[in-house]
């Protein structure tokens, strides 16, 4: 693994880990799950390649940050504040944020709660919907007739912890490749992200080879992370959407102003089910500088199309 700067810089939490490189405007990047900050290993020399100071942030609960016993310590209002604590803790007053999967929803809030920090957003996967709706709780609920929407299993306390912990580094493989253009279920397959009721997650993962774009090193990398730490402060942040529906009520519908970019997979089930939040962009990003569905690309983007990623990274900074 390439010798990166690492350092703990406090928060609201207690202490948040970041690893950077480079000097320049600084460009935080903020992961998702089941990821770590080194879901951006492909990003952070190419930023600093092109002037930037790239710094990737575990998020509250994982790796080396802080992890509070409290489940409601992970509502968004909170990872937006370590948001903030990371850019002070660098020095700096203002950042350009990225962020895949949750890390593009922590980001998009970022950059909506506080503009006076986030000069620019980029969210990969995840696209903006602004807060507002109905509860996600009852949303989730009806998800999948029969079956059950992984976001409603993650719900309760333990369960998940339970089906994933005897086995890290399985279950990883299985969920990387259950969502990796080239190693996800074929059309028709029943699909990884419902549950079949007293079932598992892992029951529909595939069981073949690791995706190409993880090798057994990257694998071992983030199971000896989850093997440490657990899951718990992973999946607390799907047990937070009911708080962050309320906390968040005061914004229901608002925009982001700042300069932004969309990356998803067009393989990605994330771009179907939000399509409609793609379509919206116009009114919801009306600083939206582009749009990209990367074809023949899963879920997990940067990592995927690591080169391609990152061409549109950098061409979308230099343009800020």
């Amino acid at each position: 693994m390439p010798k990166y700067a690492h350092r703990l810089v406090p928060s609201p939490a207690g202490r948040i880990h970041l690893v950077e490189e480079g000097a320049g405007p600084l460009v935080l990047l903020v992961h998702g799950f089941p990821e770590s900050w080194y879901s951006w290993r492909h990003q952070l020399p190419a930023l600093a390649a092109a002037g930037y100071r790239a710094a990737a942030v575990d998020v509250r609960g994982y790796g080396r940050s802080s992890k509070p016993a409290d489940v409601a310590a992970y509502r968004m209002v909170d990872l937006v504040e370590d948001a903030v604590a990371a850019v002070r803790g660098l020095g700096e007053d203002t950042a350009a944020i990225v962020g895949h999967d949750w890390g593009a929803g922590i980001a998009a809030h970022a950059a909506l709660l506080r503009p006076d920090v986030f000069t620019a957003v980029a969210m990969l996967s995840v696209p903006y919907t602004p807060p507002g709706g109905p509860r996600p709780s009852e949303a989730f609920a009806r998800m999948g007739g029969d079956e059950e929407f992984y976001v409603a299993y993650f719900q309760e306390p333990g369960r998940a912890e339970a089906e994933i912990e005897p086995d890290v580094r399985g279950w990883l493989a299985g969920v990387y490749a259950a969502l990796s253009a080239g190693t996800m279920p074929p059309p028709g397959a029943p699909d990884p992200h419902f549950v079949s009721r007293g079932g598992r997650m892992r029951d529909r993962f595939p069981s073949g080879p690791l995706p190409g774009w993880l090798s057994e090193a990257d694998l071992d990398v983030y199971a000896a992370e989850f093997e440490r730490t657990g899951l718990t402060g992973g999946l607390n942040r799907y047990r937070n959407m009911d708080r962050d529906w309320e906390d968040l009520a005061a914004h229901a519908g608002a925009p982001i102003a700042q300069p932004s970019l969309f990356v998803g997979g067009a393989l990605d089930a994330t771009t179907t089910w939000l399509s409609a939040a793609v379509k919206a962009f116009p009114v919801t990003l009306p600083g939206l500088v582009a749009s990209h569905l990367l074809d023949d690309c899963g879920h997990w983007v940067q990592q995927e199309r690591p080169e391609e990623v990152n061409r549109i990274l950098t061409g979308w900074l230099a343009g800020l």
